[in-house]
């Protein structure tokens, strides 16, 4: 069978298992030669003799006997070994529980479906980001736990399947075997049919010829039967070892990619929420010192146009010099024209501000792309694809 990716279906596993338990060309040309010496003597030896008559039966009775005997003890201690096997993967089983009890946890911590953004007035109290990540530590526990007892399951589940991997070569020897003594049958029956037919126009003693067919030819067509029974039977036994082996590979594989993929992938989401919420605090404060900052000029301003007037007023009230007065009112237009002027000076810092973020942002967009192909690229890598 060629190297593939891709799990052939069972069908194909069976004609594999056929084509592997056949005999050898060279095993083919000895059992031909068996079957015509054993033809050959079936017609020459002395028919009277008690001893050889019941020699020839008891070689036919016996025949195959032992690789029945055999198979049938692998078979039945294979079905208590299989049924065990297949409660690894089973609902309850160690492997297939944790991953349930993983994907569980991770439903339970997944970030998206927090609002860190609520707000209310028990919010000092119930703070849903400390809730959140006060959750998280004890759930990250219960995950380290999980994939402790997963790990365990997939050690276990790579033993099984070193065993089975023994079991099935052992019972792929003995299914070789059995093939070998259906092809010895078989060939015996074609041989014996064969010379049947010629010793009946040969005139041989018609009563070696019913012995040959009673005792020899009928039995022995029993045993090919029971022969063929027991190596169907032992192919079920192959094939069935077979599936367990391979979906326990499947059970290996979700076991690491819980390890390494799906865990991983969690406490990237934490950090990156834990990391947007302070972002988002940052954010907060610095709009609180520009509407601050907006509110003293505001103030300045207004402090401005009400001691300008209370000025001319005095002026008018107390009779200040011109000079005292205009000296007032440059002061007061040169804050204002300092207000203007930062205004002014501001508007291409901030529009500069505003690019270097705009190319900040573009930058860590192409970053993140990158990061998202390579992720992509490793899993299908890890899939296989």
């Amino acid at each position: 069978m060629a190297f593939s990716m891709d799990l052939p279906d069972m069908e194909e596993v069976k004609e594999e298992i056929k084509e592997e338990v056949k005999p050898a060309p060279e095993v083919q040309v000895k059992v031909e030669k068996a079957a015509d010496s054993n033809t050959q003597e079936l017609f020459d030896f002395d028919l009277g003799s008690l001893q050889q008559r019941r020699q020839i039966v008891g070689s036919i009775d016996s025949f195959g006997s032992d690789l029945v005997e055999k198979s049938t003890k692998k078979n039945e201690l294979l079905n208590v070994r299989l049924v065990d096997l297949s409660k690894m993967g089973a609902e309850n089983g160690e492997v297939v529980s944790g991953l349930s009890k993983l994907q569980v946890q991770m439903k339970d911590l997944d970030p998206s479906g927090i609002d860190f953004t609520k707000r209310g007035g028990f919010s000092k109290l119930f703070n849903p980001v400390k809730t959140y990540f006060a959750k998280y530590e004890k759930a990250d526990d219960i995950i380290a736990d999980t994939i402790e007892s997963l790990g365990k399951g997939k050690a276990v589940l790579k033993n099984d399947n070193t065993t089975l991997e023994i079991e099935q070569l052992a019972l792929r020897d003995l299914t070789k075997k059995i093939s070998t003594q259906i092809e010895l049958g078989m060939q015996m029956d074609e041989s014996i049919s064969a010379a049947i037919e010629k010793a009946k126009t040969e005139n041989v003693d018609e009563e070696r010829i019913k012995f040959i067919e009673e005792e020899v030819l009928f039995p022995l067509r029993q045993k090919v039967m029971d022969l063929q029974q027991m190596q169907a039977v032992n192919m079920q036994g192959i094939i069935a070892m077979e599936i367990v082996r391979r979906n326990n590979k499947e059970l290996i594989r979700a076991v690491e990619r819980a390890e390494s993929v799906t865990v991983s992938a969690l406490r990237i989401a934490v950090t990156v929420a834990s990391a947007l919420y302070n972002q988002k605090i940052v954010l907060d404060k610095v709009k609180a010192v520009n509407e601050a900052t907006n509110r003293l000029i505001g103030a300045t301003a207004k402090m401005l146009k009400e001691q300008g007037a209370e000025i001319q007023k005095q002026a008018m009230e107390t009779n200040i010099s011109v000079d005292t007065l205009k000296s007032a009112f440059a002061d007061t237009f040169d804050a204002l024209d300092a207000v203007t002027e930062y205004k002014h000076k501001a508007l291409p810092q901030m529009q500069l501000t505003i690019q270097q973020f705009r190319e900040l942002s573009d930058e860590g967009e192409k970053r993140i792309k990158k990061m998202e192909a390579r992720e992509e690229e490793l899993k299908r890598f890890e899939n296989g694809e």
